[in-house]
């Protein structure tokens, strides 16, 4: 069946649930139904047919997800991009995906109208952050902050979404939409480079959330802290959708800070909240969230990035405090897979594994640049199989072909370009990204292992480690650390890490420059930045690096 037939499915069964609450207004499953519904029949008017595309540049909000199941019930595709991309991002993903149709908020409409002439755009939808907000003190309070200083939008493009939503349309036709039809199109690609189109179906997105949903338990019972952007596998697929599938509540946060989720998990009470190692830390960290009764959280998951142990202990030490008893539990997926695609299941934990598959998918650890299965334990590319893998990259058949094999099984893998290995019980353990495998002296050093040693130190809050050029070695290791105690940057701290290192590594994993910094750069998705850091070091070193 289609995504919104789906849905669907769940309004029926759970018509007087809640589905979501975004800043304390909520809509039953029948009242969600009721608006995809309205609002499909408002974009058939308007002129949306299958197969077209609608780039959607929404934070986390109603009117960033209810257009998505709209759109699929007319076979047409959502094409989910940062509502903060400059001109010259959106341009590159409207051109790639062929856009004919946008959706964004009246606040980044100036950046979309620098560049639609370059574009096969030819209507635009314009939404309010004011659109779901029922309490007229939150509507005045961001009229004060922000909506004061938005121009007014005169363009014969642009149709308003409560215009369209609250319009009266004749009912939208039906349209043949099949499981494996594309459904919506999420992007991958690194800091560099252009950006590739994942092109995931629909049955790619149920059987993420269902799988999700079996392997963390979650019913139409329960509540999900929807923290992660829905641009992104991991906010879409498991924080909205999988709620989705079994009828239980998203609780949507458009904009992350620590203090606004202690407030939220204080008021709102959610059962599962799911996050990047960068957002745990946050929340160990802030004393709003210390004080917080957390007794209400059943399950934690981390993903995207390598947990911590530091990060995993600390922040379930400030749960056990605080009345709860949850483990965060660290995941593995990537966006060609939907996202999660692996996790420790609840009540298990293995010392640094990723966990094992999730029900219906299959996975394997083969070696390098073939499509030879590996012996048990021996380190080689994590490969995954099933219902998750992408149909493929938009577009690009030859970059398809790469990571898209079948093999001697009869079966099309994902090679996923991730470094890992699998014990005899069947636990998978990760390294890392191949690309970020550091050749120190012809030795292969992962950055994620010296990182995990120094963050042992007493005095590191955080560290991350990129490879640089070097004469001697190729490359060599340094390590941005941010210190607990700033005021401790010096000389003599560093020599101490460095010796720190010494102990508990060998000697060509061990940094050899150190440099201190008040913050790490982060990805769009919270994660450290580590690229640009390289970036700026090469930077540094001029042509001949």
């Amino acid at each position: 069946m289609s995504l919104y037939e789906r849905v669907m499915q769940t309004v029926k069964q759970y018509p007087d649930s809640i589905a979501f609450d975004f800043m304390g207004t909520t809509r039953t499953y029948r009242q969600l139904g009721d608006e995809i519904e309205r609002f499909a029949a408002a974009l058939s008017a308007w002129g949306v047919r299958k197969g077209d595309v609608m780039t959607i540049s929404m934070p986390t909000s109603p009117n960033g997800i209810i257009p998505i199941y709209a759109l699929n019930k007319l076979g047409a595709v959502a094409s989910m991009i940062h509502p903060l991309s400059p001109p010259p991002q959106i341009k590159e993903y409207l051109n790639i995906s062929k856009s004919r149709f946008a959706l964004t908020l009246d606040l980044f409409y100036g950046e979309f109208n620098k560049i639609l002439h370059e574009t096969g755009v030819e209507k635009i939808i314009i939404s309010k952050a004011t659109d779901y907000l029922s309490s007229p003190l939150l509507r005045f309070g961001y009229w004060l902050k922000k909506g004061r200083t938005i121009p007014k939008i005169q363009d014969p493009r642009v149709s308003w979404y409560l215009s369209l939503l609250n319009g009266e349309f004749p009912p939208a036709p039906a349209v043949e939409v099949k499981p494996d039809d594309l459904a919506i199109i999420l992007y991958s690609g690194g800091t560099t480079g252009t950006p590739k189109g994942i092109m995931l179906s629909n049955y790619n997105m149920i059987s993420e959330g269902m799988m999700v949903t079996a392997m963390g338990n979650l019913n139409h019972t329960q509540s999900v802290l929807a923290i992660l952007p829905i641009f992104h596998g991991f906010g879409l697929g498991v924080c909205v959708n999988a709620a989705f599938m079994v009828g239980g509540k998203t609780i949507l946060v458009p904009i992350f800070t620590p203090e606004d989720v202690a407030k939220l998990i204080k008021s709102k009470r959610p059962n599962f909240i799911i996050g990047v190692p960068t957002l745990f830390e946050a929340l160990a960290s802030n004393p709003g969230f210390n004080k917080t009764d957390l007794s209400c959280l059943q399950a934690a998951y981390s993903g995207a990035d390598t947990l911590p142990r530091k990060v995993k202990e600390r922040f379930e030490d400030v749960v056990k405090t605080n009345g709860g008893s949850v483990q965060l539990l660290e995941g593995y997926g990537l966006t060609e897979a939907v996202t999660a695609i692996m996790a420790i299941p609840p009540g298990y934990y293995k010392e640094g594994s990723i966990g094992v598959p999730f029900p219906d998918m299959l996975a394997k650890i083969c070696k390098k640049e073939t499509t030879e299965e590996a012996p048990v334990g021996e380190e080689g590319e994590i490969c995954v199989s099933g219902p998750a893998v992408m149909l493929g990259y938009l577009d690009q058949p030859e970059e398809t072909a790469k990571v898209l094999k079948k093999h001697a099984d009869g079966r099309t893998w994902l090679h996923t370009g991730d470094i890992g290995t699998m014990d005899a019980e069947g636990w998978f353990f990760f390294k890392l990204r191949e690309k970020r495998m550091l050749k120190v002296s012809g030795i292969n050093v992962y950055p994620n292992v010296v990182e995990e040693a120094l963050r042992k130190h007493p005095d590191v809050k955080d560290v991350c480690v990129v490879g640089i050029p070097d004469k001697k070695q190729i490359t060599k290791v340094k390590a941005f650390v941010i210190l607990k105690d700033p005021s401790k940057a010096s000389e003599q701290t560093k020599e101490s890490i460095m010796t720190f290192g010494l102990e508990h590594l060998l000697k060509y994993e061990s940094p050899r420059e150190i440099e201190f910094r008040d913050d790490l750069p982060k990805t769009l998705v919270g994660k450290i930045a580590w690229k640009k850091l390289e970036e700026e070091e090469i930077a540094k070193l001029g042509p001949d690096a």
